[in-house]
């Protein structure tokens, strides 16, 4: 079988389809695929570079019939392809065609096709998954009971997730860090702070993952004294946490949040380059640093620290991009923040997105450069550069009702309300840049405007958390 393997492989390698069918014709006759079951996968594989996704299915039944054999590892095999490939479709009817055919389903198979079906976003399939593992007892299966906990965060069913970490008789970090996985992505901090708390009277240890969920939680809430707390516990339990870039991360992250802009330098000084070669691992925590003096206001901060992390050797992103742009925003330096866009690509061969092209329009405002941002509008929208935004067109606006500016602002507004016909805030901004010029009858005509659309501008709101 294996100068059969070998042989596939090359085609693959080589892109020759005429002899991959060629084989496959001769397995046939020969009734060598009917023995071989290994060689589905391999087939199937192959099979998978070169044909469309109907063709694809069609084959893959084909492909399941002939197996004659009800061992479950051989259509494990190809539904793990399918899902690992980016085919979920094919690996949850490949699963169906097993149910179908009264071949045994194991963990593994459960596990990869609730994967598929997170994938592919196909809920009451998961479902269905989820009545036959209570119907067959398969809960007693910390492994399925944490697939079926991710599937329903992934899905962002978080109360069922929770109902089925409820129900998993023998629980352990892994079910837990799961459902903190849900919670974090819904942005239910609160429950994941609960979570955590509760892990110990469940006698469940912590692991790193649940620290930097932990972490995450308390950035949400901007709970700094649970965060000093945590920051405690690692300092005792991580003698090495230097060597742990992501957690530090999450840690510089936190105190930022909180406004704690020295104890997260402090934190950031400890992160021993000395001795980390990977840049990309460098990359994260230097990024972070940069987000906290951009999100506190420390904007010379910015631009100092993105200058020392040139001199290191350490190569931005565009994360770090946005951040120093936004900063030459806030400061005045008009000129730099130009000399830092235009970097990313001359230097360091980055694609601008559209939050790039929105930031270097809230540049251009904040300096009076209001026609020079409007001629970049135009340029970006009529070539389709950097996907011209409703932000965009609302940081122009702004920008024209503070200058008062209402010629600008009239075809910034107009432009918006094309992407977004439905954004009550362009509407809001309009109406106070006419009413600074008494212009009362445009005020009259933006009104039915937004009784007509049924516009309404969300309310906004602060909080912070107070100790006694």
């Amino acid at each position: 079988m294996s100068k059969y393997i070998e042989f596939l492989q090359k085609c693959q390698v080589t892109k020759n389809l005429s002899s991959i069918k060629k084989l496959h014709a001769h397995l046939l006759t020969t009734g060598t695929l009917f023995v071989l079951h290994h060689l589905h996968t391999q087939l199937i594989a192959t099979y998978t570079s070169f044909l469309p996704n109907n063709c694809l299915q069609t084959l893959t039944n084909t492909f399941l019939k002939c197996i004659n054999s009800t061992n479950p590892l051989h259509f494990n095999l190809i539904i793990s392809h399918f899902c690992r490939q980016g085919f979920p479709f094919h690996a949850l009817a490949s699963f169906s065609f097993m149910h179908t055919n009264a071949v045994s389903l194991d963990t593994y198979a459960l596990c990869t096709t609730l994967t598929a079906s997170s994938k592919l976003k196909h809920f009451n399939f998961g479902k269905r998954i989820h009545a036959h593992v209570t119907k067959s007892g398969f809960f007693s299966s910390v492994f399925v009971a944490t697939a079926l906990i991710d599937y329903y965060s992934k899905s962002i069913n978080v109360k069922d997730a929770a109902l089925v970490f409820d129900e998993i008789p023998d629980k352990n970090t892994v079910c837990a860090n799961a459902l903190l996985s849900g919670y974090s992505q819904a942005g239910l901090w609160i429950k994941g702070v609960e979570l955590v708390r509760k892990m110990p009277v469940l006698k469940l240890k912590y692991d790193h993952f649940t620290l930097s969920a932990a972490l995450r939680a308390c950035t949400g809430l901007s709970s700094v004294e649970m965060g000093r707390q945590l920051h405690s516990l690692l300092l005792r339990t991580m003698p090495d946490i230097e060597s742990d870039v992501f957690m530090q991360s999450a840690l510089v992250q936190m105190y930022g949040k909180c406004g704690m802009v020295e104890k997260a330098r402090l934190v950031f000084k400890l992160d021993g380059m000395e001795i980390q070669n990977e840049t990309t691992r460098d990359l994260v925590l230097w990024t972070s640093m940069l987000g906290v003096y951009g999100k506190n206001g420390r904007y010379k901060e910015v631009i100092d620290l993105y200058r020392e992390m040139l001199q290191e050797g350490i190569k931005p992103d565009g994360i770090a991009f946005l951040t120093v742009i936004s900063a030459c925003g806030h400061t005045g330096q008009v000129h730099a923040g130009i000399k830092y866009f235009e970097s990313m690509t001359n230097d360091f061969k980055l694609i601008p997105g559209p939050e790039h092209y929105s930031c270097l329009v809230d540049l251009l405002c904040r300096a009076g450069e209001l026609h020079k941002a409007w001629e970049l509008l135009n340029e970006t929208h009529y070539k389709g550069i950097g996907n011209c935004s409703v932000s965009m067109w609302g940081a122009l606006l702004s920008a024209c009702v503070e200058s008062g500016n209402i010629a600008l602002a009239k075809l910034a507004a107009q432009r918006a309300l094309e992407l977004d016909p439905q954004n009550g805030g362009i509407c809001v901004m309009l109406s106070n840049l006419y009413a600074q010029f008494g212009m009362w009858d445009e005020i009259g005509r933006l009104r039915v405007l937004i009784k007509q659309r049924g516009l309404r501008k969300d309310v906004g709101c602060s909080w912070v958390q107070v100790t006694s």
